[in-house]
């Protein structure tokens, strides 16, 4: 399997499927990373495929228990001191620099929270084809082998609908996003799986004001935008399309601005609303663009 891989990514419904062949997992807050084990130590990717290890060291120093020619699917998460699955936290952890992240784990170690297992040591290698129930078995073996305190753990799963909906209905505070159902017999495809993942995650869509942006004018990579709490929350990356749409309406401003995560950006002048998804942690997700 060569790095960096692409990875499947579930589609957003407004309910649970149903039927006999679905697995549902919990849906954390966290930030998407494929752990490899290699015969030289561990690399972390990112879902863009940038290599995060630095700052993820605690992670990378857990992932030497795994056997060598491992690759996990999963997420990086940390929690608060009262339990709730912290999605600002990890977002500080991947913005920071190696010195930095050093000292948040200090502060607060990440677990990961593994859900798919992509490829194991040899003799068997690369088994994406495989079915998910297949992939499900092999990660939990291969997790029960590790040492019992270790922060690398299976996520959460069940194939009973109603149990997955009460998690759904009352994991909401913790930091559970939502469901993800996985059709036991799916490969793990790249990109979008059709039908194969599925995934319903609480959501509220609300309007917010864009205070900056980072990458270029040109080419925004993320927007800054003012939450109803009047914090500043980054976007996940634009694509393409909706970047050249609200590129010329971004009036660039002398100076950097921080976000509530610590994450530098450009500041704007002038009024451009988006229509953004707060989730859990209230991050913000742009999704459509609408201009006063």
């Amino acid at each position: 399997m060569d790095w960096p891989v692409s990875v499947a990514l579930a589609r957003s419904v407004p309910a649970l499927p149903t039927g006999t062949d679905w697995s549902y997992e919990v849906k954390l807050d966290g930030h998407r990373m494929i752990m490899w084990r290699t015969d030289d130590g561990v690399r972390l990717q990112a879902r863009s495929g940038r290599d995060v290890t630095a700052a993820w060291g605690d992670l990378a120093l857990a992932g030497h228990h795994l056997p060598a020619g491992t690759v996990l699917d999963g997420e990086a998460v940390i929690t608060t001191e009262d339990g709730r699955i912290s999605f600002e936290a990890a977002q500080a952890r991947t913005a920071s620099s190696p010195t930095r992240a050093h000292r948040l784990a200090a502060q607060r170690p990440a677990h990961y929270i593994a859900f798919d297992a992509l490829q194991l040591p040899p003799p068997n290698g690369d088994i994406r084809a495989r079915p998910y129930a297949t992939r499900r078995a092999a990660l939990l073996n291969l997790l029960a082998e590790l040492p019992v305190n270790t922060p690398i753990q299976a996520v959460s799963a069940t194939t009973d609908r109603d149990t997955a909906l009460t998690w759904y209905n009352t994991l909401h505070h913790q930091g559970v996003e939502g469901i993800v159902a996985k059709r036991t017999t799916s490969p793990y495809r790249a990109g979008r799986t059709g039908t194969s993942w599925l995934k319903i995650r609480h959501a509220d869509t609300i309007e917010a004001t864009v205070t900056g942006f980072t990458g270029t004018a040109r080419q925004p990579r993320a927007l800054a935008v003012r939450l109803p709490d009047g914090r500043i929350a980054l976007s996940q990356r634009l694509t393409t399309a909706l970047a050249t749409r609200i590129a010329p309406r971004l009036v660039p401003q002398p100076g950097r601005a921080h976000a509530q995560s610590g994450d530098t950006y450009t500041p704007v002048s002038g009024e451009v609303v988006v229509e953004v998804v707060a989730g859990t942690t209230r991050h913000a997700v742009v999704t459509v663009v609408r201009l006063r």
